[in-house]
């Protein structure tokens, strides 16, 4: 009987095993057909829905941030302000191995590779936690050293070392979830991307003013919140890997080797380089800004985030159109790659020109919003208007950097990715300035978006005419 029990038992197992192997082929082969035969028009505006927001909750742990801390003084405002660049370089890493390892493995799952797919997401946050330990510990060792490189005066100094400290203990997770997040993209799982740093940014809001006011931490509330945020984002996101047809994340399947390590270099460098150069372009606006005080470092580094805030909804927008390109582009399929481009282009102009309308009309009350002090919107508001005008031209620049590094054309997309923060704009930050004094930090942004679009146009028609 004993005998016979174990094996009914092991023939149970067995038929279990088949049968969910057989349900996870069935789910990556629905997911097949439907990033190659699912219209365009209807595949990246679903796909993009979930990204957007994922990408304004991005933008919102940094807005919330600005907006409760807003209430307390301008000198904390502006300390937070100085952080947010830091951050970006964090949040610049996770994108690197998360885009990196993200595009690569949706290449393979286009070409019907599994296990290189497999490998590839577990290296990827591998990597970003190694890179995330290091990060904080650099941060926590040269903390003070750190603010007052990023341009904090005797008046922020101390808010500025208290917000660091504590966001250098959650850089780990910051990146892990960015890593996670973005893999889940590139699957097709947009959904549950979107799920996971939505989890974290309503308990980020929620723990901000009860833990700036309510047990009176002020800024170090802040940067409280924000980290529980993150961790709870961390792992929600690591549940989502473990539903439907995703990648399930094994440490068995880490390999930290030359073959994986250049792929998420290829893929990832262009994301790098686009927000870690925007966090150094951030550094060198605050230290241009804080010649002319407090109230001009509060006025640029709100209006950075109002602009982060449209941004994203644009790259949230793109980042729809990555996973059909990179499948697409793995399964041979670049008509695909080309029609889903110049849709992106259209309706990401579209809405960019309205959103630039909005903020040329109403550039007072928005920096009003977040801190209602004259001499910030007095600041605020031209650079906005400023930005705001030159806006439209970001949806092919965007779409453009998106379409090379989903492709891994790792060169263009670099150049592309540079371009806006980085050829254009630490150049100008550091010139005009001198020349037109503030004016000169208020306009700096918006040429260099002008200038931008020379390099994306030339690039964008070499890749499109191969493709026709």
């Amino acid at each position: 009987m004993n005998r016979e029990g174990n094996n009914t038992t092991k023939r149970k197992e067995k038929n279990l095993k088949e049968g969910k192997s057989t349900r996870l082929q069935d789910a990556a082969e629905a997911r097949y057909k439907d990033m190659t035969e699912t219209p365009i028009s209807s595949l990246i505006p679903r796909l993009a829905v979930p990204t957007i927001i994922s990408m304004l909750v991005t933008a919102l742990y940094n807005a919330a941030d600005t907006f409760f801390v807003g209430k307390i003084s301008t000198e904390a405002t502006a300390a937070v302000g100085l952080c947010f660049s830091v951050m970006a370089i964090i949040q610049a890493f996770g994108f690197f191995a998360g885009q990196g390892s993200g595009n690569f493995l949706s290449r393979m799952l286009g070409a019907r590779n599994e296990r290189e797919a497999q490998e590839m997401a577990a290296t990827g946050l591998a990597l970003s936690m190694i890179i995330g330990l290091i990060t904080a510990s650099l941060i926590i060792f040269n903390v003070r050293k750190l603010a007052g490189f990023l341009g904090a005066t005797s008046t922020t100094v101390d808010e500025t070392v208290s917000y660091l400290r504590i966001i250098a203990l959650g850089a780990p997770f910051m990146m892990g979830q960015f890593v996670i997040n973005n893999q889940l993209r590139y699957q097709g799982s947009a959904t549950y991307a979107m799920m996971g740093l939505l989890c974290g940014a309503v308990l980020n809001i929620a723990l901000d003013p009860i833990l700036i006011f309510g047990l009176d931490l002020g800024v170090t509330g802040a940067a409280l919140a924000t980290i529980t945020g993150q961790i709870t984002s961390f792992f929600v996101l690591m549940f989502g890997t473990t539903r439907g047809a995703n990648i399930r994340l094994k440490p068995r399947n880490i390999h930290l080797n030359s073959h994986y390590i250049f792929e998420i270099i290829n893929g990832g460098i262009p994301a790098l380089f686009r927000q870690g150069l925007a966090a150094i372009a951030t550094i060198l606006l605050n230290r241009a800004a804080g010649v002319y005080g407090d109230a001009a470092i509060a006025g640029m580094s709100v209006t950075t985030r109002v602009m982060m805030f449209v941004a994203s909804a644009m790259i949230g927008f793109g980042q729809g159109y990555q996973p059909v390109c990179a499948f697409n582009y793995g399964a041979d399929l670049k008509g695909r790659v080309r029609e889903g481009y110049f849709f992106c282009v259209k309706y990401g102009t579209v809405f960019l020109t309205l959103m630039s309308a909005l903020c040329l009309i109403f550039a007072p009350n928005i920096i009003g919003f977040f801190r209602n002090d004259p001499a910030v919107i007095e600041v605020g508001q031209v650079a906005l208007r400023c930005q705001a005008a030159a806006l439209p031209l970001l949806g092919c620049t965007v779409i453009t950097n998106m379409m090379l590094q989903s492709m891994g054309k790792g060169l263009k997309a670099s150049v592309t990715a540079s371009a806006r923060s980085g050829l254009f704009f630490i150049p100008l930050i550091l010139i005009l300035p001198r020349v037109f004094g503030l004016l000169g930090v208020e306009i700096s942004q918006a040429i260099s978006d002008v200038l931008s679009i020379s390099i994306s146009i030339p690039f964008a028609y070499s890749e499109l005419k191969k493709m026709k």
